[in-house]
Order: structure tokens, then C-alpha cells, then sequence
């Protein structure tokens, strides 16, 4: 018996012959969702910000991991001959007070910028995100211990604290003394995080599931509660690297963080470009664009990140 004509089923057909086959693969319900991971990715890609953000930090890094692929000129050379000189063949950016070449410094400074950021997050994700996720996931007296001491760290300013507690190694301040100072006062803000995500995901289903086939809670920890609660720590450590590099630079303004003669730091150049700052200003112009551009590029990177892995802020 032929099927009986249902009004439309024709112009419904016609419609789907002239889908193209990429919207027709998306009505079918089999396909399977994309992850969180690979969905945030995704959503990335196609962002202008994310695109920017990425290229300014690949810079970046070339910078400080090859510097003498941009300058091959000595950064700790200095020739008062050529103070508050301008811009010559080879030199672009002219001379600083001291007759350095003020290109040849912002280049080989962004190694000790960013690798103070660098180690200092991955420092502080570690310490951090372990004594919040202890604290969020155990509880009780756990979380009462652990929570007091976060908040008694919380309370100590970064700038501060490492100002004061870089009076002990005076003359000898090296990068890893700056890394293990702010690591050591930096971790409060990503403990308190991760022990939030972690007390919002502890009681996810799957999480009960694991514990019934009979789990240990540190495996359990491990393998589904830390990994499902990791997208806003890895926000806020993104943003806390740019952070980092702000409080290295300070502190090298203020003369109680890296020493310039031995090792470039733009902090240290912007401070000494601030003594020259009417006669040349370019020479302030350049180590602190430099500094500007490498925050804002991590700061954008941790804005992109968190509109991908939060849907809802993606909808606003």
C-alpha cells in the first residue's frame, strides 16, 4: 500500500538535497559531542584575540630562548662615546645613558622576564593547585589547616613581601632568588581556585562511580577530579604568568631585583631610562613597550582561554 502525501514532505526533502553535507552530518544525533578540550579549541581557533595573544608570546619566547638570532650585538657592551645617541645602522634603537645598545637590551631581556614568569607559574601551579585540591577534596580537618594557611599567605601583598624578603640576598640576587621568592608568597590565589573547582566536581557522578568500583580517593583525586576541575586553574595561571613579570620588572625598577650589569632585565633598563627621560625619551619607549605587549599578550591569552572553556561567558 503507497504511502500516503503529508503536506510539505516534498519541499522538506528538496531542502535537505540542497543542505550542504557538513549541516546535514550535524542532524544526525549518532555524532558524538565534542569534548570540553576539543571544543574550547575549537572556539579558539576562529578567535582574533587568541590568534594575536599567540603570535606576541611565540615572539616572545624566540626572544629569550634564541636572542642571537634578533642582535648580535653584546648587550653588556657599553661605550660613553655613544650615550643618548640616536638610531644608526645596526643599532635602531639608539643608545641608553650608558652607551648600550638599547635594541640589542630589550632583545636579550626578555630571557629573564620570561623565564621568571615561566618557572614561577609552573612553581606555584604545582604548590598551589596541591594544597587546594587536598583542602577541596578531603575537607574537615584538612581543609580547615590548609584553608588558614592560604589565607594568612593571602593577606601578605607579592610586592611587598618580596620587597622585604629580597633584602637578604642583596648582591647576590639571582633569577632563581626572584623565582623562588615570589613562588614562595605567589600561590595563595591558585590554591583557592583549584580547591573551589575541586569541591564543585568531588560529587559529579562519575566520581561516585569510581569510588564504588573501589578507588582510592588519591587515584581518584588524580585521575577524574583534578583533571575536570583544571580549566580554571589554567586561566588564572595564565594570567598570573603576565602577573610575574610585572612583579620581576618592579622589582628590578626598585633596584633590589636583578642587576642589569650582569643580567638584562627591562625593569632595570626602565629605571635607568627614567633619569633620561627628557632629553630621550625613546630610550624609556622601548624596554617598557616591550614589558607592556608581553603582559597584555598573556593577559588576552587568559581572556580567550576563559571564554572557551566557560560556555556561559561565550553566550554573553
Amino acid at each position: 500500500m503507497p504511502e500516503p502525501h503529508r503536506p510539505g514532505q516534498q519541499h522538506f526533502v528538496a531542502d535537505l538535497a540542497e543542505t550542504p553535507l557538513a549541516e546535514v552530518d550535524q542532524l544526525d544525533e549518532s555524532t558524538p559531542p565534542l569534548s570540553l578540550w576539543a571544543d574550547a579549541w575549537h572556539h579558539l581557533r576562529r578567535r582574533p584575540i587568541f590568534i594575536i595573544s599567540a603570535l606576541l608570546i611565540v615572539l616572545v619566547l624566540a626572544l629569550a630562548i634564541v636572542p642571537g638570532l634578533f642582535s648580535h650585538t653584546d648587550p653588556q657592551y657599553c661605550d660613553l662615546n655613544h650615550g643618548l645617541d640616536p638610531s644608526a645602522p645596526g643599532h635602531p634603537f639608539g643608545y641608553d645613558r650608558q652607551g648600550c645598545d638599547v635594541y640589542a637590551r630589550v632583545v636579550y631581556g626578555a630571557r629573564a622576564s620570561v623565564t621568571v614568569g615561566f618557572f614561577t607559574t609552573v612553581i606555584v601551579v604545582f604548590l598551589g593547585a596541591g594544597i587546594g585540591a587536598i583542602a577541596g577534596f578531603y575537607g574537615r580537618i584538612w581543609d580547615s589547616l590548609l584553608s588558614r594557611l592560604t589565607d594568612i599567605f593571602f593577606a601578605i601583598p607579592l610586592v611587598l613581601a618580596a620587597i622585604v624578603v629580597m633584602q637578604v640576598f642583596r648582591d647576590r640576587v639571582t633569577i632563581w632568588s626572584v623565582i623562588l621568592v615570589l613562588s614562595v608568597f605567589g600561590w595563595p590565589q591558585i590554591a583557592r581556585i583549584t580547591r573551589g573547582a575541586v569541591m564543585a566536581v568531588k560529587n559529579a557522578d562519575y566520581v561516585t562511580a569510581a569510588k564504588a568500583l573501589g578507588t582510592t580517593k588519591f587515584r581518584t583525586l588524580l585521575r577524574h577530579v583534578l583533571p575536570n576541575a583544571a580549566a580554571p586553574v589554567i586561566v588564572v595561571a595564565t594570567v598570573s604568568l603576565g602577573i610575574f613579570i610585572v612583579t620581576e620588572a618592579t622589582l628590578s625598577f626598585l633596584g633590589i631585583g636583578l642587576n642589569s650589569a650582569k643580567i638584562p632585565s627591562w625593569g632595570a633598563d626602565i629605571s635607568h631610562a627614567a633619569q633620561s627621560l627628557r632629553n630621550n625619551p625613546a630610550v624609556l619607549f622601548y624596554p617598557a613597550t616591550a614589558l607592556a605587549l608581553t603582559v597584555l599578550s598573556f593577559i588576552m591569552l587568559g581572556d580567550a582561554v576563559r571564554d572557551a572553556l566557560d560556555p556561559k561567558a561565550r553566550q554573553r
